[in-house]
């Protein structure tokens, strides 16, 4: 097919449909990244919810950035939706969005919505293996017309600095992706003993009392986890949010993996260490977490 990206006129508009969830979105910006070089003309608007809009604010790949609601979207005029979400909400946004192109992923839901179907990553990147979810966004981009080329890390802005330490996120989604409370106290103590500051994150409704012999910050708004992690010195927890958002921000980071592929969802361009038992998360050991630490050179 030939360039859609390059036909757009001068000035053109296009919306991305993202909408969720925190990982998706930190994992969005290196596609956005490559738009914008392509094309720094054009006005980019990022369809997102409003609990998320706080990983767009101060990208400069954003021009701006708008609620999941239709009137919204129609009365930005894009002259290409693009679909980075999938579900069938977002088809349907994307089908009355007004834009004259709409494109998504061949193996979205409503394939009627789309004037533009984006195959398997694989094909485009002539790669016959599994993609990172920045490689699948990314090649979106290629395939509208952007010159093939190297993915860039992912993007986040902050607005001023927080006091430096080691951050470790205990939760996750889910409990095959949650590495047990013990463990994480365990890193946490030999970190403070190296001695390096550690606080332990946790979003509203985590249990943060096991770790109240430590400095913790739960519930924090977005923007204030993200100065707190463009601070950090290194970051430990979960296949999670925290820890694209950490590797966005270029930290050393050890990623702890249960159910989900690290191949998929691993920390995506920064110095880390993803760790894995083949029995699953709850045969983790310390050791293993520690000898991670000690791999990418922080005292542990």
């Amino acid at each position: 097919m030939g360039s859609v990206l390059a036909e757009l006129p001068r000035g053109g508009r296009l919306t991305v449909i993202r909408l969720r969830s925190l990982g998706d979105c930190v994992l969005t910006t290196p596609a956005l990244s490559l738009l914008r070089r392509f094309r720094p003309d054009l006005h980019v608007a990022v369809v997102v919810e409003p609990r998320f809009r706080a990983i767009f604010e101060g990208n400069p790949d954003v021009d701006e950035i708008l609620p999941p609601e239709l009137g919204a979207l129609r009365r930005a005029r894009p002259d290409l939706c693009l679909n980075f979400h999938g579900g069938p909400r977002s088809a349907w946004l994307t089908a009355l969005s007004g834009a004259r192109l709409r494109a998504g992923f061949g193996h979205f839901h409503g394939q009627a919505a789309y004037n533009i179907r984006i195959p398997r990553a694989q094909e485009i990147l002539n790669v016959n293996r599994t993609v990172h979810t920045a490689e699948h966004l990314a090649s979106a981009i290629f395939y509208l017309g952007a010159p093939a080329g190297e993915i860039p890390h992912a993007r986040l802005v902050a607005r001023e600095p927080a006091p430096r330490s080691a951050v470790i996120h205990a939760f996750s989604a889910a409990a095959a992706k949650s590495w047990h409370a013990e463990g994480f106290l365990e890193v946490a103590r030999h970190l403070q003993a190296s001695p390096t500051d550690v606080v332990f994150i946790g979003a509203r409704g985590d249990d943060l009392s096991p770790f109240q012999d430590f400095p913790t910050l739960s519930g924090a708004p977005l923007e204030e986890l993200k100065c707190r992690l463009a601070s950090a010195t290194v970051f430990v927890g979960n296949d999670s949010g925290p820890a694209h958002m950490a590797a966005a921000f270029g930290v050393p980071s050890v990623v702890i993996f249960g159910a989900s592929d690290p191949a998929i969802w691993g920390p995506w361009r920064t110095p880390s260490e993803v760790v894995t038992a083949p029995g699953g998360i709850a045969d983790i050991t310390v050791d293993q977490v520690l000898g991670a630490l000690a791999r990418l050179r922080v005292a542990a």
